[in-house]
């Protein structure tokens, strides 16, 4: 009987001491339910393209010689601040100056024979009228003064011509600018043929600059002339600069089979910190409202789990009543969210617009005193504790009605 009461007595502290291991250290502890919340606020939102282009002045002229010669004056080097009309180069004249002497003097010898035949011309229209030469006589005096007139004007056209390439050696500034390129240097000889060669490059105001960026064609449908438009570049990354869309050109550039179209941005260059050639790191708001009713996306991906929620109750958002009428068009997408009230968590369908990925703008639907429900704690259910999955998995978004 001992024996028998002692066995007993064994299997209860074994059954006591099972027991207790599992409901200290296997048994899983409750935890308390709570949520992450928060209340649509007003503020401002925007949707943007990004791109990257350079940065090149608004307007330049590549200067160049009508004449071939070699460089004897140099009167401007890079950066060089220049006005219109300023002498930027000499040619050597010497060539030149010899050229208009030559036709100068050829002009003198026209001239003095034009004076020989029109006095030879006036003693044989005298005689012809007289009666003592014959008329062809008085017909080549007249042939001959009149080749003596053709004479001098040929050689004065080409003594302007002389004076006009004279002229040409001396290259003059065409607008007000400042040189960003000289290709050529003292005593270089330069050809002018077919070609004409390029002696400077100036930019007529570099205070006002151009970004001329890329945008791809998925996004180019959003970007309109007058947007606004900031952008950054690598020697001052700690200052943003302004900008606004001037131009969309329709010429596409395709590069690996993807499409993009040149946007030309102007920017104001006041401080003299942009330089032609810089990269610029655009951002182009497509759409941007300064006192819209925001909510963070976060809270569109939440689902609640029924089964960590008995002490709620859920009530879900179903359209009673459908109409068979035709569906009026409404602005913004469809989305629902989860408002908590109390002990009652409420599904309500609202309207969204505007989208930056981190704050969705709420068109109808919610109001500033409304809590929402953007994750629950203590829940296995990925979905309810936020959503957060793969990023490579398909977004829950609202179809645009």
């Amino acid at each position: 009987m001992k024996k028998y009461r002692k066995g007993i007595i064994t299997i209860v502290l074994i059954l006591v001491a099972v027991v207790a291991i599992w409901y200290f250290f296997i048994r899983k502890k409750e935890v308390p339910i709570s949520f992450e919340t928060a209340q649509p606020e007003y503020g401002h939102i925007a949707t943007t393209v990004t791109a990257t282009g350079t940065l090149r002045p608004v307007d330049t002229v590549a200067v160049g010689t009508q004449v071939s010669g070699t460089i004897k004056h140099l009167y401007v080097d890079y950066n060089t601040q220049v006005k219109k009309g300023q002498l930027l180069a000499e040619l050597d004249k010497s060539l030149f100056q010899a050229q208009v002497d030559q036709f100068r003097a050829n002009l003198q010898v026209m001239k003095s024979n034009l004076e020989y035949q029109q006095n030879n011309f006036s003693r044989q229209e005298m005689l012809y009228k007289q009666g003592v030469i014959a008329k062809a006589d008085y017909d080549l005096a007249y042939n001959q003064i009149n080749q003596a007139k053709a004479n001098v004007a040929s050689v004065n056209a080409q003594l302007q011509t002389a004076l006009k390439n004279f002229s040409f050696t001396e290259i003059y500034s065409p607008i007000d600018g400042v040189v960003l390129n000289r290709n050529v240097s003292l005593g270089q000889t330069v050809a002018a043929s077919f070609n004409t060669p390029t002696l400077f490059v100036i930019a007529k105001d570099i205070a006002h600059m151009q970004v001329e960026t890329s945008v791809d064609e998925a996004d180019i449908g959003n970007v309109a002339d007058s947007q606004r438009v900031t952008f950054t570049v690598d020697a001052y990354l700690d200052d943003v600069f302004d900008g606004k869309v001037q131009e969309i050109r329709l010429s596409p550039y395709v590069s690996s089979n993807v499409v993009t179209y040149n946007t030309i941005i102007n920017a104001s260059n006041a401080a003299m910190k942009l330089k032609p050639g810089m990269t610029a790191n655009v951002t182009i708001f497509t759409a941007e409202k300064d006192t819209a009713l925001l909510l963070p996306v976060k809270a569109l991906k939440f689902r609640p789990d029924s089964t960590g929620l008995k002490d709620y109750v859920m009530v879900s958002a179903v359209h009673k009543n459908p109409t068979k009428d035709k569906p009026k068009q409404r602005a913004g997408s469809s989305n629902y969210v989860w408002v908590i009230r109390g002990d009652t968590l409420l599904q309500k369908h609202i309207r969204t617009g505007l989208n930056d990925n981190t704050h969705i703008e709420v068109l109808s639907g919610l109001t500033p005193q409304d809590v929402v429900v953007m994750a629950m704690n203590g829940s296995s259910d990925p979905a309810a504790a936020g959503g957060t999955g793969s990023p490579f998995m398909p977004r829950m978004g609202g179809r645009r009605r």
